[in-house]
């Protein structure tokens, strides 16, 4: 739970008090149940986040059986004490839990990075060809720019990432931003027996087919780079461009050093034994290689994030299949007009495969950042160079 330096949370016209653990609005104290109150609490305190049903009971009712029914009084009591008639503060997704989806104002938000643009997004579901249900965020106006996810993704929870926030909304007033939880993630299904190369493909192309897109750009980070370039070498008439950040041609497992092979089986072991921990070192240690540069504060955010995003099971599918990942033979195949950048001293992912897939690309611009993060954080000076570069080449002929 978020420590509340702020004693008063705003949103939607509303003031959560939580000092005296009341709801105002308009100076008028509204009739609220205190176990309502405190389901209500906890939902804003965990703003743009998905939360279970059982965490909520777990959280509101400790060591007491209580039915569903309970909650579901709660959410009711919530709604009217709201005026949430049509639940835009307050949503439900099926099967799921519940979702705060009002944007907060105060010290609270701001020590938690505002949700700049997840109210404005629409989310829809489309369905893969396996019938797996994947969940879809559109946003702003203009080009498509299809984001493929990283391995760790939420729709609604990213938007107050300090790290994936700030590339949303720097994107979102120039391109129509299209995003998708994968298989497995966020809110997308995730009770699924499979996840693979293939079904990434799978992903993407449920996407575009849903959306009716024709022609569009894509950007793929991480992981995502390498399904990138497979769509692209797919569909070379409707990809219009490619940006390529931390990709990588070959898995851990694919790749010539003896050693990685090594290492993947480690990060699995580092993944089973401390996913279900908020207080994992182990997790904090597997996230500080992705971005050794990163304060406590975001390295804690970013391990949170990886708990959040999905279960210990589907993470290590999704591992195993990155590590497996060879797409040497798609690379010249890949005609879009293609931007490749690449940390220098990357440790998630070397910086020899952002080379690789430079020279293997025709007439692919390769742009070196200095950072030792897989993704650029803030304040650092790859941060302000990594947007640059992107807003420059979407936006150029």
């Amino acid at each position: 739970m978020h420590s509340n330096s702020s004693k008063v949370l705003c949103f939607s016209g509303y003031a959560l008090d939580l000092q005296r653990c009341a709801v105002v609005r308009g100076g008028r104290e509204l009739q609220l149940r205190p176990k309502s109150f405190d389901v209500l609490r906890y939902l804003a305190e965990h703003a743009g986040r998905l939360v279970s049903k059982e965490e909520l009971i777990k959280a509101n009712w400790p060591n007491v059986f209580v039915s569903d029914d309970c909650l579901v009084q709660c959410i009711r009591d919530i709604r009217e004490a709201l005026s949430d008639d049509a639940h835009e503060i307050v949503k439900t997704v099926p099967r799921r839990g519940y979702l705060f989806a009002a944007e907060l104002s105060g010290e609270e938000l701001d020590k938690r990075a505002p949700a700049i643009g997840s109210r404005g997004q629409e989310l829809t579901f489309c369905r893969t060809q396996d019938g797996v249900n994947i969940a879809v965020a559109c946003v702003g106006q203009g080009m498509p720019l299809v984001c493929i996810p990283t391995w760790a993704s939420h729709l609604e929870y990213d938007w107050q990432s300090p790290i994936r926030g700030p590339l949303w909304r720097s994107l979102v007033n120039r391109v129509r931003l299209v995003r998708y939880d994968g298989r497995g993630f966020g809110l997308s299904d995730r009770d699924i027996t499979d996840i693979s190369f293939t079904t990434f493909e799978r992903d993407l192309d449920a996407v575009v087919d849903a959306l009716h897109l024709h022609r569009y750009a894509i950007l793929g980070i991480s992981q995502g780079a390498a399904i990138a370039i497979a769509h692209a070498a797919r569909y070379p008439k409707r990809v219009s461009k490619l940006i390529l950040h931390g990709g990588f041609a070959l898995g851990r497992n694919k790749r010539a050093p003896p050693n990685e092979a090594e290492i993947a089986k480690a990060w699995i072991a580092i993944m089973r034994q401390g996913w279900g921990d908020d207080n994992s070192a182990l997790l904090r240690i597997f996230s500080s290689v992705f971005l050794p540069g990163a304060s406590a504060e975001q390295i804690r955010w970013y391990a949170n994030l990886l708990r959040l995003s999905t279960s210990v099971e589907n993470a290590t599918m999704n591992r195993y299949a990155v590590d497996d990942i060879d797409i040497l033979d798609l690379l010249p195949k890949a005609s879009a007009p293609t931007l490749v950048l690449h940390c220098r001293n990357d440790n998630a992912a070397p910086f020899n495969e952002g080379r690789r897939i430079a020279t293997s690309i025709p007439n692919a611009k390769f742009v070196i950042l200095d950072s030792e993060n897989h993704i650029p954080i803030p304040g650092e000076p790859a941060w302000s160079k990594f947007i640059g570069e992107i807003e420059t080449f979407l936006t150029g002929v």
